[in-house]
């Protein structure tokens, strides 16, 4: 069993996955801090100082100036700022892969285009009269 755990851990596909994941988390993170720390202000810049951190509704009816307030107080809050938060860094992180994908694919197209030699072309066959000839020729030996 520990031999077979060792052939599985040694394949490449688990090695592959396992810096993709851990690219995947840094990636996570850089992506989060573009979101937060640069794509939040300017659309609050646009749309006049909106921080969607603090797009919160306190579930008991009490009036909080800010989240923080409202949980430092206790209170069940529904934090539709946060999802919104977290829908930008998912269409951030989706339309970076499918630029990277997309990329890799054009790369991968180019890499075999160069490799693969264009196919020869298919041998030329006899023309139809030349077989017809042949036909003749092999039924007038036959004949005799």
């Amino acid at each position: 069993m520990i031999q077979e755990f060792k052939s599985f851990i040694a394949r490449g596909n688990v090695m592959d996955m396992a810096v993709g994941i851990i690219v995947g988390a840094a990636f996570t993170a850089i992506v989060g801090s573009m979101v937060k720390d640069l794509i939040e202000p300017l659309i609050g810049l646009i749309l006049g100082g909106l921080d969607f951190s603090n797009y919160f509704i306190t579930l008991d009816g009490g009036e909080y100036a800010t989240l923080a307030a409202a949980q430092e107080a206790g209170a069940a809050t529904f934090n539709y700022g946060n999802f919104i938060t977290a829908l930008i860094n998912f269409l951030i992180i989706a339309f970076v892969v499918f630029l990277l994908v997309k990329l890799v694919n054009r790369v991968k197209d180019a890499a075999a285009g160069d490799a693969e030699e264009p196919p020869a072309p298919p041998p030329a066959g006899p023309s139809q009269e030349e077989l017809l000839a042949e036909i003749r020729d092999l039924l007038a030996k036959q004949n005799g």
